[in-house]
């Protein structure tokens, strides 16, 4: 497979299984700049659906991708940034189905959900995975730091509509972060705004790669284990990932096509190698520990490993 610009992976989710990525937005475009988000602060703000590139580019790009030999369980509209900016996300699902017969899935923040074309054009796809990591305003200001022009009680209304319309599978994931969202007060809020949600699974996640902000931790597994009781959702850290993947037959240039869309650590880029046979991995170590285009990022007792 080619180093391409839009499709990427198939990366390992804990969710998804093996996931075959497709990012119709440029970097760090969001409607918000959540404080945990493993990409950095958000470097363009908006609210304004745009369509950044054309379907068709993509679409060349994914047709030649599945045509290679890779293995996925999951077509995945994601990115770096907020899919539901993309103004030809209902056509790109709609044309995408034309092509594989696995599962299309968006990964989305749920902000726009407010909008009736946005939620028109998520019903396409099978699995819409929406964010509700905040309680009320000043929680989601503290966390997500939301465009402006959004507010808390806007983004909730969304979701919550979103979600009694939609009739495939939606499943809601929670951002906990120690000291911010982890306390049973919290979660209990938290679990009170979910009853008005129908979902299908309810996922419970915390930070186990760099944050935006430097203060943010990782929940305890003690707090998780809470969490997942007072919610009745599932904690991601009991799900084992698969595998990572690339078609890209040089090794270190599909490390770099894999950490460019998604912060690697040294284990997991260790083992990828070791899965491609490749018998220099400490010589390829060494040389993205030199590449000035790569950020080296000390985090949880190892190393991290993501472009600049």
């Amino acid at each position: 497979m080619k180093d391409y610009k839009y499709i990427y992976g198939p990366i390992p989710s804990r969710r998804l299984g093996r996931s075959l990525g497709i990012a119709p937005i440029p970097v760090k475009t969001c409607n918000y700049s959540c404080v945990y988000c493993q990409l950095g602060r958000t470097d363009k703000m908006t609210l304004t659906r745009q369509m950044f590139y054309p379907v068709q580019d993509i679409l060349a790009e994914l047709k030649d991708a599945i045509q290679g030999n890779i293995e996925y369980d999951v077509v995945s509209v994601v990115g770096n940034g907020e899919p539901t900016l993309y103004s030809g996300l209902g056509t790109l699902i709609q044309e995408t189905r034309k092509y594989v017969a696995k599962p299309i899935a968006v990964i989305t923040n749920g902000a726009l959900l407010y909008d009736s074309i946005v939620r028109s054009e998520l019903k396409g796809a099978d699995i819409v995975m929406p964010s509700l990591d905040a309680y009320d305003e000043i929680s989601f200001h503290q966390i997500n730091r939301g465009h402006h022009g959004l507010s808390f009680e806007r983004v909730l209304s969304g979701i919550i509509e979103f979600s009694h319309e939609y009739t495939a599978d939606l499943w809601l994931e929670i951002m906990i972060i120690a000291g911010v969202n982890d306390s049973d007060e919290s979660l209990e809020k938290l679990r009170d705004l979910t009853k008005l949600i129908r979902f299908n699974r309810l996922y419970i996640n915390t930070p186990i790669r760099p944050p935006a902000e430097p203060w943010v931790t990782a929940s305890t597994p003690e707090r998780l284990s809470r969490a997942a009781c007072i919610l009745g959702g599932t904690s991601i850290e009991h799900f084992s990932p698969t595998p990572y993947q690339s078609g890209i037959d040089d090794d270190y240039r599909a490390v770099i096509s894999l950490i460019g869309r998604h912060a690697m650590r040294e284990q997991e880029i260790i083992s990828f190698l070791r899965i491609r046979g490749n018998l220099t991995v400490d010589l390829i170590l060494n040389q993205l520990k030199e590449d000035n285009d790569v950020e080296k990022i000390h985090y949880q007792d190892t190393i991290i490993f993501r472009t600049k």
